[in-house]
Parts: C-alpha cells; sequence; structure tokens
C-alpha cells in the first residue's frame, strides 16, 4: 500500500507589517506498485508517433522502433493503443477496422502491435490538435481510470490553425497525461512544452533519433510503475488571507495556480496526476492580514488526497516578532526553489529575446541564468548554458554570446530550463 509523508520549510518568523508566508512542502511516496495494480482500477497507455511527410528516412526508422520497444514494456494487462500523427490521426493499433478502440496488453495483442507499427509509411503534415483528439476518444473507448500517452514529432504544428491546438488541450485537459518529446532540431519548444504542460507531462529533446529507444522505454518503464492514480494536492488557507501561488518546483518548475480548483470559499484543490515512488517539492505562498507582534497564525494547511482520502498533511505558520535575528532569517530551501524558478524564466526569456534578435536582452537574461545557476548548484543548467554563452564571470552572471551556438544547443537548454537542482542540505 502506498505511503505519503511530507515536511515543511518555512520563512516562520514575520517583521511587524508583514503579510506574505512562503514555505516548501516536500512531498514523498513510497510503496506505490505497479500502475493499474489496485482492484477495481485499470491503467491505459497509448503511443503517438509523428507519421508526416518530413519523418521520412531515419527518424521514422528510429520511431518505430521507440514505439515498438516502448510496447515492450507495457505491462500484461495494461489497455493500449498506437495512434499515427500526421494532418489527420490514425489508428495504427488496433487496426482501423478492429472492433475495439484499445485491447488489454498480453503476448498475441504485443507481437501485433509490433508488426503493425513496422508497417507505418510516412506522408502529409502536422496537425497535433487531431492527435489529442483521437487519444482522448481512445481513452474513453476503454474502462480505465489511470491514463497516460506519450507523443512524439519533428516538426512544427502547420496544418492547422493556431488556436486549434489551444483550444483541444483546453478540452481534454484532465483526461489524460502526457509526456511530449522532439526529435531533430525543426519543431517548437513552445508547442510541446504547452502540451506537457497542460497534461501534466514533462517535455524533452531528443537530438538524436539513435536515443528514442531508450527515452521510450525510460518514459513507459516510469509510467508502469506509477501505482497511485490521481493524487490531489489540497491547500487550505484562512478567512482573510489568499493563496498567491503554489509551484512545484522540484524535480522540475510548473506554475500549479491555474489547474487550482475552488472546493470552498477556504480550500483549492490541485490535480498532480499519478505517482510513482518518488519525491516532489511544492513551493506553496500565502498572503495573510497583517498580525500584532506575538500573534501566531497557521497561514496554510497542505494535505495529499487519494480517492478522497487525506493521506498526510503539513501545516504553514506564521509568527509576528520585533526580534530582527529572527524576522532576517531566510529558509534556505525557500531561497533556493525561488532561485531556480527564477532560472528556469532568465533562460526562457533570454533565448526568446535572442531569437528575436534583441542580443542586449539576451545576453542580460542569460547572465542573470548563468549567475542563478551557480548560486543554486545546478551544474545541469550551467553546462547548458556555456554552450550558449561564453561566461566571464559566473559570481556576476558577465557573458557574451557564443556566434556558434547552434539552435540544438538552444533548444537543450530550453528544454532542461525547468529542470531543478534539489536543495542542498
Amino acid at each position: 500500500m502506498a505511503t505519503f509523508s511530507t515536511e515543511v520549510f518555512s520563512n516562520e518568523f514575520l517583521a511587524e507589517g508583514a503579510t506574505d508566508v512562503h514555505a516548501i512542502v516536500q512531498v514523498e511516496c513510497s510503496g506505490a506498485g505497479t500502475a493499474g495494480g489496485g482492484t477495481g482500477r485499470a491503467a491505459a497507455e497509448i503511443v503517438i508517433i509523428d507519421t508526416s511527410g518530413s519523418m521520412t528516412g531515419e527518424k521514422l526508422a528510429a520511431a518505430k522502433r521507440a514505439a515498438s520497444v516502448a510496447v515492450d514494456q507495457i505491462v500484461d494487462g495494461t489497455w493500449f493503443a498506437v495512434i499515427g500523427g500526421s494532418h489527420l490521426a490514425h489508428r495504427i493499433f488496433p487496426y482501423p477496422n478492429a472492433r475495439l478502440a484499445m485491447v488489454p496488453m498480453e503476448s498475441g495483442a504485443r507481437a501485433e502491435a509490433q508488426r503493425a507499427i513496422a508497417a507505418v509509411r510516412a506522408t502529409g503534415g502536422t496537425a497535433m490538435s487531431t492527435w489529442l483528439d483521437l487519444a482522448e476518444e481512445t481513452f474513453a473507448a476503454a474502462p480505465t481510470t489511470q491514463r497516460h500517452a506519450i507523443l512524439l514529432t519533428d516538426g512544427k504544428n502547420e496544418s492547422e490553425p493556431v488556436d486549434q491546438l489551444r483550444q483541444v488541450l483546453a478540452r481534454v485537459e484532465g483526461s489524460f497525461q502526457c509526456d511530449a518529446r522532439g526529435v531533430g532540431q525543426n519543431w517548437v519548444v513552445s508547442e510541446l512544452r504547452s502540451i506537457a504542460s497542460t497534461l501534466l507531462g514533462e517535455v524533452a529533446l531528443i537530438a538524436d533519433p539513435a536515443d528514442l529507444a531508450a527515452d521510450f522505454e525510460a518514459v513507459m518503464r516510469a509510467s508502469m510503475a506509477r501505482g497511485v492514480p490521481d493524487v490531489r494536492m489540497r491547500v487550505w488557507t484562512p478567512q482573510g488571507a489568499r493563496l498567491l501561488f503554489v509551484r512545484r518546483v522540484a524535480p522540475t518548475v510548473e506554475d500549479l495556480t491555474p489547474k487550482a480548483v475552488t472546493v470552498s470559499e477556504l480550500i483549492r484543490e490541485i490535480d498532480t496526476g499519478d505517482w510513482g515512488d518518488e519525491e516532489r517539492d511544492y513551493h506553496v505562498a500565502v498572503r495573510v492580514p497583517s498580525r500584532p507582534v506575538g500573534t501566531e497564525q497557521l497561514a496554510a494547511r497542505f494535505q495529499v488526497v487519494v480517492g478522497g482520502e487525506v493521506q498526510a498533511s503539513g501545516l504553514v505558520k506564521a509568527r509576528w516578532s520585533s526580534d530582527a535575528h529572527l524576522t532576517a532569517r531566510i529558509s534556505p530551501e525557500v531561497a533556493h526553489y525561488t532561485g531556480q524558478a527564477e532560472l528556469a524564466e532568465a533562460i526562457q526569456e533570454g533565448l526568446a529575446a535572442k531569437a528575436a534578435g534583441d542580443e542586449g536582452t539576451a545576453t542580460l537574461r542569460l547572465g542573470r541564468a548563468v549567475q542563478l545557476a551557480h548560486e543554486t548548484g545546478n551544474d545541469e543548467a550551467t553546462s547548458k548554458l556555456r554552450k550558449v554563452v561564453e561566461v566571464d564571470d559566473e559570481e556576476r552572471g558577465t557573458v557574451r554570446l557564443r556566434r556558434e551556438a547552434t539552435r540544438l544547443d538552444e533548444m537543450a537548454l530550453d528544454t532542461a530550463s525547468t529542470k531543478t537542482s534539489r536543495v542542498r542540505r
């Protein structure tokens, strides 16, 4: 049986007149089991591969190998399907004329799916909204409560109106989770990030098609290890207080505030998707009315809810003090993750400015990113930044743009911008 635990780190002491309380809530899950392993539950997986004309050749061959490897990792009994996407979406397996849109995994179905994948050909354009539409329709045909997809493309979403993808994402949000992968250098990071962010997944660059199979295997293994579906975070704040934001800050940065659903006047709830044996950290910020010095107040209660039952909780407290030594303290955890969130923002803003030809802003923002990566010990970000900028002084954030930086260097930095380093202890 899965067990959840929480630990809270915060700037508990507030100066007279102060109102904002910040806390890091670390949540750990253990004993999660296997996806769909619980009584009365079932899991479903869909592999979505780009079959547009631009995939012809090495990329399509690698995508087919990756899809086949992913199918190998799907646990028996899991409902599954494979979808091909171009300017239209189509079902690769079960075959389009099959009675069922999804079937439970077993050896015969696995072998037949891999034969169907091997026969795929590339043609047409790219309209990702149709891929997601068909995925939602396919998931709805199976008696499952846990739904995950992996989506691969090599190009831009150019065969449909600009707003179509956004509209479909808004409609399918909450229906299933989706990890997004881009192969090569001709896709748009912001497009796949929007898919992954909305559908509680992660986006990644696969620069070399030869690396696709290993990535798909890892993604599918991770999905099959998420044995706790539909985990929700419930945040209570007192009368008169305002929830400023809730961010996941590890293992990646993601603003979850727009996903918060009102349960009551004082309670908000956020869907965090399915969990395996893992740790995730959240930054909660609450604005409370200022109280007299010496007053102590509960500023927020953070609860982990599974199947409507509270599995773990943590309290965020506020205490007003006139002792400057206490009020000047900054929680190392809060400081660390505040820096990590700013780092992601600085990288994305710097790359956007560079793409727009604004080299001055790009240099300033990427310089700030170098400084933050150094301060927070994010070695991965530092390594990727050094491929885009020449670093003169890490501590001061003094950099120069590299003229020889490639588009793949910039895409690797962009996709990794939201990955965080854990706080040092």
